[in-house]
């Protein structure tokens, strides 16, 4: 079974549960964490057991999550009584980040403490990291009093990274710049914005949220998931 751990109304989290169908892949909301038959035991894995529609399915059973959320918040849990939904949401997002970092299996991409699906970090420290990594970067410049980031033009080009599959349409050393950003940051999943697509152009940006809903990005994340790539 594959888990895509996601947001109610995800369209490309729905469009990727379509095409993996047939390797039993299912959407997984912060709402189905109200149901009855979630059991966590962190001392023994083996008996943790996960509520998946009707079904209790064994932690072992699962084969690869695909996390699309940095937390619960509020707004997912409509069902929820609305003066306790920012409590029970930090609750959620809590639970959460235990029972991702108990699973064995392949997790794109793996919680930290301020983020469920990878590094929750400002453009200031991908910026830093990237500058420490010997690469050209963009300054990034914070306008008050909104505090509104600007870190450089829309315009240039992206590399998505998947594992050791990267994705753009650019020169090797940007290709190579990228998958060792998203090394250092320990992500599986990263895409990489750089001013232009020539081999000196600067860093301008990162994500851990990439762009999955295209067919050969889409199956790159499965075949790290099922353990056919390098993740």
């Amino acid at each position: 079974m594959l888990i895509i751990l996601a947001k109610r109304g995800d369209e490309t989290a729905a469009w990727l549960a379509d095409r993996w169908r047939r390797h039993d892949a299912v959407l997984v909301s912060p709402a189905d964490l109200s149901r009855s038959g979630w059991n966590l035991h962190l001392a023994s894995p083996g008996k943790s057991t996960t509520r998946i529609g009707r079904r209790d399915v064994r932690n072992d059973e699962i084969d690869g999550v695909v996390t699309r959320i940095p937390c619960v918040e509020a707004d997912d849990l409509h069902h929820i009584v609305p003066s306790d939904r920012q409590y029970v949401a930090s609750e959620m997002t809590a639970f959460l980040l235990v029972w991702l970092s108990s699973l064995a299996c392949p997790i794109l991409n793996h919680p930290t403490p301020n983020s469920l699906g990878g590094p929750g970090w400002r453009p200031e420290q991908w910026t830093q990291l990237a500058s420490r990594l010997g690469i050209r970067v963009t300054p990034v410049q914070r306008k008050t009093p909104d505090y509104t980031t600007h870190s450089a033009e829309k315009s240039g080009c992206e590399v998505t990274v998947i594992g050791e599959a990267c994705f753009g349409d650019v020169t090797e050393p940007l290709i190579t710049k990228a998958r060792k950003l998203a090394k250092a940051a320990g992500a599986t999943l990263l895409s990489v914005h750089f001013k232009g697509s020539d081999a000196n152009s600067a860093f301008v940006r990162a994500s851990v949220w990439p762009d999955l809903a295209s067919p050969g990005i889409a199956d790159a994340v499965l075949h790290c998931l099922s353990g056919k790539a390098v993740c």
